[in-house]
């Protein structure tokens, strides 16, 4: 992984080959932290024992999506980016409006709300870094794995004032 992203930044690989080379990387990375989970509850403390540096990785393994997900900007689509935003907002919180706490049933609505967000570029810095802790914490976890009641609250609390943001941030620019 640390490879595949130094090489993306330096424009090594094409944007069409390190998005599934990245995404198939994140996919191995989940199936190994499930089955070594005991053994190894945090990469992080894995790789200082080891003495493995690689930053990189661990950021883009701790974010769970590719760079060209997280930082997509595709102005020719924006109209239908923000209507799949609008969408996943509000797909999301439904559904945790109807009690789905597993982190495999939210993870991918939240996953789909991050990479339409990063294709329009409207939401104001502070809400997509919350979206993106989100997105972490629920990496950190195992798939069978429920955010609580206070967790639900404060995500929901958080989707609403980013979505709040993302529509005035619209209505600013027309």
């Amino acid at each position: 992984m640390e490879h595949l992203e130094k090489a993306y930044v330096r424009d090594s690989v094409t944007a069409a080959e390190y998005t599934p080379a990245c995404a198939k990387l994140i996919a191995q990375y989940k199936t190994a932290m499930n089955l070594v989970c005991d053994l190894i509850p945090d990469v992080e403390k894995f790789m200082k024992e080891y003495k493995l540096k690689c930053p990189a990785a661990v950021n883009r393994f701790k974010i769970g999506v590719p760079a060209t997900i997280e930082h997509s900007i595709d102005p020719i689509k924006s109209a239908k980016y923000v209507a799949e935003s609008v969408s996943h907002f509000i797909t999301l919180m439904d559904a945790l409006k109807l009690n789905m706490k597993a982190v495999d049933e939210i993870h991918p609505m939240l996953s789909d709300l991050m990479q339409s967000l990063n294709n329009v570029s409207s939401l104001p810095a502070e809400h997509e870094a919350k979206i993106r802790n989100w997105l972490i914490t629920l990496n950190s976890m195992k798939a069978s794995d429920e955010i609580n009641e206070e967790q639900v609250r404060q995500l929901l609390f958080d989707l609403e004032n980013a979505h709040n943001a993302f529509y005035r941030s619209l209505s600013d620019k027309s």
